[in-house]
């Protein structure tokens, strides 16, 4: 691996050189069993889906995920891109067919596209179904082209608002106009666009139909999501917090809403509007969870696992990764994880609940 891509690895966005970026060893002997059982979890259901935080920095501060004076990881505590590559080939090794990067915000890390562009691979073989990725869509303009050559067909774009302030306001370091850019640059390159905006009570309740036209009339789906207890945000999320149950509600005064059987591999729940031709997904966590079909778990960019994004259970997987060249270790340690996948979350939000049902933020867990 290339000396310029180790555990210190900086992870400013700056312009990669080709010349030192990384690239995947080879296989090696470490490798285990391929053919290994998949992963079922004591509910019977079956894993197959992996979401991968790669970064827990971020260019935005979102007011509903991070608090704006964030303290970061140290970069020795953050999995190197080839301990990354390793950990999602071990998991492809046991059934995953989809995998989503994420972050924080999954662009700003260095030479990220020498770990994408390495993952491909399992999809030129066909042992993954799908590569993927969660954006604010600040770096889109720069790198979309060679995300859809590395073998990305669509991706999701994190946006809440269509007005500059506001966008402003609640990304607190963000840039309208460059998010939009990106978009277009996305559009451009051929991949699709779903649009992913957090409903938030008092600030863009009203904006919701607006979005829905606009991502529309452009050919993105649109999916609203609840705001979640995850982390310290200086804010009470009692005064966020907006039930999707009313917003439907809402819409079907005057749109026509037809629930339909689509589904992406994650939560969210479909409709059909008639009037407009396009697809709108709920994701509720909170008024109507959605764990009793639940496929995914989550890893940090630190190694940790996290069997379910609303509890605290959860293995270390650097650990294993960096205890031995095998893969043994690392297998043993996500079998018996999947062992202790829970049911599901215990997400509240209310007056009298004003702690965050767990302590890390979302920018750590990854989207």
């Amino acid at each position: 691996m290339s000396a310029a891509i180790d555990a210190h690895a900086d992870y400013a966005n700056l312009p990669i050189n080709e010349n030192t970026r990384w690239r995947a060893q080879p296989c090696r002997a470490r490798r285990g069993n391929r053919m290994s059982q998949p992963m079922i979890d004591p509910f019977g259901r079956t894993v197959s889906y992996l979401r991968v935080s790669v970064t827990d920095r971020c260019d935005f501060r979102c007011v509903y995920c991070m608090a704006e004076d964030m303290t970061f990881l140290p970069k020795r505590d953050v999995l190197t891109l080839e301990e990354l590559d390793r950990l999602c080939t071990a998991f492809i090794d046991k059934g995953v067919r989809k995998l989503r990067l994420t972050g924080g915000e999954p662009l700003v890390r260095k030479n990220i596209m020498g770990l994408i562009r390495s993952l491909s691979r399992h999809l030129d073989s066909g042992r993954l179904e799908e590569l993927t990725l969660t954006t604010n869509g600040s770096q889109l303009a720069r790198f979309a082209p060679e995300l859809y050559d590395c073998g990305l067909r669509r991706i999701n774009v994190s946006l809440d608002t269509l007005d500059k302030q506001k966008f402003h306001a609640i990304t607190r370091w963000g840039d309208l106009g460059k998010v939009m850019d990106g978009i277009q640059a996305a559009t451009d390159a051929g991949l699709k666009i779903k649009i992913n905006m957090v409903a938030l009570k008092g600030v863009n309740e009203h904006e919701i139909m607006p979005m829905l036209t606009w991502c529309h009339e452009h050919g993105y789906d649109l999916t609203l999501i609840e705001t979640m207890p995850l982390g310290e945000i200086n804010e009470d999320r009692t005064d966020q917090y907006l039930p999707l149950s009313q917003v439907r509600a809402h819409l079907a005064e005057t749109l026509t809403l037809e629930d339909i059987p689509y589904k992406t591999g994650g939560p969210a729940r479909y409709v059909s509007i008639r009037e407009t031709g396009g697809r709108l997904g709920f994701i509720t966590p909170m008024t109507h969870n959605f764990c009793e079909s639940c496929n995914r778990v989550r890893v940090t960019c630190t190694g940790m696992l996290y069997m379910c994004l609303g509890q605290d259970d959860s293995a270390d997987l650097r650990a294993a990764l960096r205890a031995s060249e095998s893969d043994d270790l690392l297998a043993q340690a996500i079998d018996e994880a999947i062992g202790r996948k829970p049911k599901g979350h215990d997400f509240v939000i209310d007056r009298k609940t004003r702690q965050p049902a767990v302590s890390r933020h979302m920018s750590m867990t990854g989207g």
